[in-house]
């Protein structure tokens, strides 16, 4: 998905959509989007008045999704959309922001079903048993897929001594004596 497509989902599919959670890519998307709208209609307001009033209009108008995908972003993260209140107080809004940037709450919590259940499902490659040398059996120390006969030790190189036990002393004894 573009960052249009990201936009138009936040302000036509959930303008005030209080409810259920948004993945970090649909907040930051609709975060970059604002930025550069504003950026746009910052210079055209320079060059002609009646810009800075369209821009205006649109700030007002995109504040109700704004909020609705930052209350959804939380719920994400299994918190309250009451938590962006902490953004009117200094130092404090830093937390605010860490819990924008950390990732979700895998499955399902309080506020809704996993938005990334699609990516989290059980096909993606990161959920299967990983196997790194791309082989069904496991191989012997000699990489033939035969099974390694036990000889009692587990020496790579087939030698048969065992190595020495370590002494102890006689229980009588004191070591430390």
């Amino acid at each position: 998905m573009e960052i249009k497509d990201w936009f138009l989902k936040v302000v036509r599919d959930n303008y005030a959509n209080f409810n259920g959670r948004a993945r970090r890519k649909e907040y930051w998307m609709f975060f970059l989007a604002n930025v550069i709208i504003g950026v746009v209609f910052g210079i055209l307001g320079q060059i002609a008045s009646v810009f800075s009033y369209i821009s205006y209009l649109i700030s007002l108008a995109l504040l109700i999704p704004g909020i609705a995908v930052a209350v959804r972003r939380l719920h994400d993260t299994n918190k309250s959309g009451w938590f962006l209140l902490l953004g009117l107080i200094p130092l404090v809004n830093l937390y605010l922001i860490y819990l924008m940037v950390i990732e979700g709450d895998k499955g399902p919590n309080q506020y809704g079903p996993d938005p990334k259940a699609e990516e989290n499902g059980t096909n993606h490659p990161f959920n299967q048993p990983q196997d790194p040398f791309g082989s069904s059996q496991p191989n012997n120390s000699f990489g033939s897929s035969q099974p390694a006969q036990n000889t009692g030790n587990n020496d790579p190189f087939g030698n048969s001594q065992t190595p020495p036990s370590p002494s102890t002393p006689p229980a009588d004894k004191d070591p430390f004596a």
